[in-house]
């Protein structure tokens, strides 16, 4: 194959996949734009080894373990906490409201886990790999995926109760207020 080849090979595949490529991106970062720049490099990257994947069904896969090896470079360089942020990654227009509600609800609640137990739920839940594919994807063993699933998913539980019962104390406040102010 000529280098021509190799690249019109490669804009074909980022044409037809960038869109789900970014939203493995957005379930990566929190920020919409640093999803974008993490894409975008890990696009870069996977472009000066293209030519090295010899079976092209498994772009995808590549493309998802730069994508998190990258976001861990970043997230080492700066040594910064996550900090919530106001605006969460817009859903498809085609999402009912309620679950437009329920997708941001769970985008915030991901960013109380760590990078890692993160990147094995997006894989696990939302890539929909298996254990097996999330090992090698990450480099971890499967029992290592499978007891960062379990410790992830008890604490995004543990986070859910918390804000369960935040809601239901705020309500009754607002409801004794309410009460009070008609008493008045």
């Amino acid at each position: 194959m000529t280098h021509g080849g190799e690249v019109l090979e490669f804009e074909e595949y980022v044409r037809t996949r960038q869109d789900a490529l970014l939203r493995s991106a957005r379930r990566l970062v929190p920020d919409p734009v640093d999803a974008q720049d993490l894409l975008q490099t890990a696009l870069v990257r996977t472009y000066g080894r293209w030519e090295g994947i010899a079976d092209k069904r498994l772009a995808d896969a590549y493309l998802r373990r730069v994508m998190i090896n990258t976001r861990t470079e970043w997230w080492r360089a700066r040594k910064l906490e996550e900090v919530p942020t106001e605006q969460l990654p817009e859903s498809s227009v085609d999402d009912s409201t309620e679950q437009h509600a329920d997708r941001a609800l769970l985008m915030d609640v991901m960013k109380v886990l760590a990078p890692k137990q993160r990147s094995v739920v997006v894989l696990r839940h939302w890539e929909q790999m298996s254990t097996e594919e999330t090992a090698a994807a990450l480099g971890m063993s499967a029992g290592t995926v499978k007891s960062t699933l379990h410790r992830a998913l008890a604490r995004l539980r543990e986070e859910l109760e918390n804000r369960d019962r935040e809601e239901l104390v705020a309500g009754a406040l607002d409801r004794r207020e309410e009460r009070e102010r008609c008493a008045a």
